[in-house]
């Protein structure tokens, strides 16, 4: 985490005003806010550092073609209602000043509906990226990871892990507020149904971080003490599900099947120890923010850009573990998942709607 937050140092000071004194002829360079979710969920911490990498690609190329280039303008919301809260008060903000385009990362799928009105009455083109902006408003693009496939590979992996007949009793860790974790979610209840794999939710909790995380793994156990009591847990990303296992892990719960997503490190090493998690639907989180600068840079240039960008996400597992490089590394070739699927062959497949 330590590596992460100083390397976004050094592309926040390049991306802010590193760069050679301007030519006259030059035109002054696209005015970019950026509204960033969290600093304190590593996933999106890497998801900043690649648009941010992007962003120094895009400059050094403009300086060196002597072409207009572009300035960021961030911001960070933070975590919770407060977070939500100040994300609202600084889009509103940015709004104003009319920026050449603005790239948000939502705390809250509903929470931006009026500052988006906003900018679309204003002019500003609006890219969303990880999560969508609800309401009447119209987004240039929304940029996400697929996060559909990220709960059915979830979904179809625990279900290789259970008799056919036994219904699978399931406690959800959800996060409603926002789009990619109902994606999630839906995923992952949509395998379990096409693999005909029975299965009872027993309570659901919400969390997405680690302070969410941890009251709801002291909850689960508060609710369900009795060793074999629960048989799977479906964590919606690794903020608030990496607590929950430290939490049923303390307590000595190694009998639960944990499937999450998003492909932190201590969850894989949970993974390789076995360590209740059994699956990560890992992003590729500096592919998601640097994806997203690629779809602004071309609105900035005039060009047609799809309405909807879907970044694959890749299975951890104790088989496929080894194939996985990290959040800012090349993709991994194509494979041969080992376990049932309706869909065999794991490839990497950007979608363009």
């Amino acid at each position: 985490m330590r590596r992460a937050l100083a390397a976004l140092v050094v592309l926040s000071l390049l991306c802010l005003g590193a760069s050679p004194a301007e030519d006259p002829k030059t035109p002054p360079p696209y005015r970019v806010g950026v509204l960033y979710w969290s600093m304190q969920i590593p996933g999106q911490v890497a998801m900043r550092q690649g648009l941010e990498a992007e962003a120094g690609r895009i400059q050094a190329a403009a300086a060196a073609a002597g072409t207009r280039s572009i300035e960021l303008i961030p911001r960070v919301a933070g975590d919770g209602t407060e977070g939500i809260e100040r994300q609202i008060v600084q889009m509103s903000e940015l709004v104003e000043t009319r920026p050449d385009l603005l790239i948000v990362q939502p705390t809250d799928n509903a929470a931006l509906a009026r500052p988006l009105l906003r900018a679309n009455e204003l002019g500003v083109p609006v890219v969303a990226y990880d999560q969508y902006i609800s309401g009447k408003g119209t987004l240039a693009s929304f940029v996400t990871s697929d996060n559909q496939q990220a709960g059915y590979l979830g979904g179809e992996y625990l279900a290789s892990l259970f008799d056919d007949s036994q219904t699978v009793r399931l406690v959800l860790v959800e996060y409603p507020h926002v789009s990619s974790t109902v994606e999630r979610l839906n995923g992952l209840l949509e395998a379990l149904e096409d693999a005909s794999q029975p299965f009872e939710i027993l309570k659901t909790y919400i969390a997405v971080e680690p302070v969410g995380g941890a009251a709801a793994g002291k909850q689960i156990l508060a609710d369900f003490p009795a060793p074999g009591s629960i048989d799977a847990i479906f964590t919606v990303n690794d903020g608030g599900g990496l607590a929950v296992v430290d939490a049923l892990a303390k307590a000595g719960r190694t009998e639960i099947a944990v499937a999450t997503v998003d492909g932190d490190d201590r969850s894989i090493d949970n993974i390789e120890a076995g360590r209740l998690t059994r699956i990560d639907a890992a992003q590729f989180c500096g592919a998601l923010g640097a994806e997203a600068l690629k779809v602004g840079w071309r609105v900035l240039q005039g060009e047609p850009v799809p309405k909807l960008v879907r970044v694959p996400v890749f299975p951890i597992t104790k088989e496929t573990g080894h194939l996985y490089k990290g959040w800012n590394q090349p993709r991994p070739e194509a494979f041969e998942k080992p376990w049932p699927s309706r869909t065999p062959t794991w490839s990497w497949l950007i979608r363009e709607d």
